[in-house]
């Protein structure tokens, strides 16, 4: 997965932003911070705990597979960036 890959679920993941305060809601947050940061095992257990289903866990693994062996150290470091700036933006 390339850097515009991850961009894309970013930008997915913005329409999920919460009314309240407009940053993401703390599923989300720990969703993301899991998919780019933890381990397949550790991602799957956190899906897990809201679609327990095969073909979504399989789906969920597969994905974040693909993004532990697609996506470098400064990928990861520029997704991490556009997180804490989406989170610290006041016009969100």
């Amino acid at each position: 997965m390339k850097l515009t890959g991850a961009l894309v679920l970013l930008g997915a993941a913005l329409l999920l932003t919460s009314g309240g305060n407009c940053g993401l809601c703390p599923a989300l947050k720990e969703d993301l911070a899991l998919f780019f940061g933890a381990t397949v095992p550790d991602y799957v257990d956190f899906v897990s705990q809201y679609r327990n289903e095969s073909a979504i866990l399989k789906n969920a693994e597969n994905q974040k597979m693909c993004v532990d062996n697609k996506l470098t150290e400064e990928d990861l470091e520029n997704v991490k960036s556009l997180l804490k700036k989406l989170e610290a933006n006041p016009l969100c």
